[in-house]
């Protein structure tokens, strides 16, 4: 099977595939740690006492929706109905003048497209969201007609219907197709939907990416270079 790109086509562990799906955050964009310290505050502030490290613990990979949800559960009432719009704006701020590449991302990409290879990314956060922190590092362009969003489906990761609709608008065939996650959802979504998945441990540990779908973990992406031949 070829990628829409050329008719190149990559191999993984002996099988041919189509092209990547990359997670954004935390894969593509260095953010996974300014968001969580910016809403660790925020949660902070209306009484519910979050650290950062405790924010990455507990939200990490989730829609803001979900994340609403578990705010809600933990406080026993709903939060402010001005706590997504704050967070939203600091957080703005925060990404579009502290995020920077992922280390080893740019080399991955450049490979990729000096070999043809199709690819895109799937995030459960927002299209402004993955503007700006795109945008910040310099990549935005290099996803132009291929960002896909929760926003866009039914239903979030873990669900499969973002990977599945990024697929299909890539022309990947689901089966044929690699994703690199770094959270145990996304990599939950990613293989119910049929998919190969690549956990970038980097955050969270290895065992829990390879328990809930993860084929194989590398915690740095320039190890990706010689796994992913074309």
């Amino acid at each position: 099977m070829t990628t829409t790109a050329g008719g190149a086509s990559l191999r993984f562990r002996g099988e041919r595939y189509d092209g990547v799906i990359f997670d954004c955050d935390g894969v593509l964009v260095d953010s996974e740690r300014i968001t969580s310290r910016v809403w660790a505050g925020l949660l902070t502030e209306i009484g519910l006492p979050t650290t950062t490290e405790q924010s990455l613990a507990t939200y990490l990979g989730n829609s803001m929706g979900r994340c609403l949800e578990i705010v809600t559960e933990q406080l026993g009432r709903r939060p402010p109905d001005t706590l997504l719009p704050r967070f939203y704006d600091e957080v703005k701020v925060a990404l579009a003048s502290e995020v920077t590449p992922v280390e080893g991302i740019v080399a991955l990409l450049d490979a990729l497209d000096a070999a043809g290879i199709g690819y895109g990314v799937a995030s459960n956060g927002e299209h402004e969201k993955m503007r700006t922190t795109l945008g910040a590092t310099g990549l935005l362009a290099r996803f132009e007609g291929r960002r896909f969003s929760a926003v866009d489906v039914a239903r979030p990761k873990p669900a499969p219907d973002l990977f599945l609709h990024a697929a299909e608008a890539l022309g990947f065939e689901p089966g044929r197709t690699i994703v690199v996650e770094d959270s145990p959802l996304g990599v939950q979504g990613a293989h119910a939907a049929g998919m190969t998945v690549i956990g970038y441990a980097e955050l969270v540990a290895p065992d829990r990416l390879r328990a809930a779908g993860a084929v194989h973990t590398v915690d740095q992406l320039r190890a990706l270079l010689p796994l992913i031949a074309t």
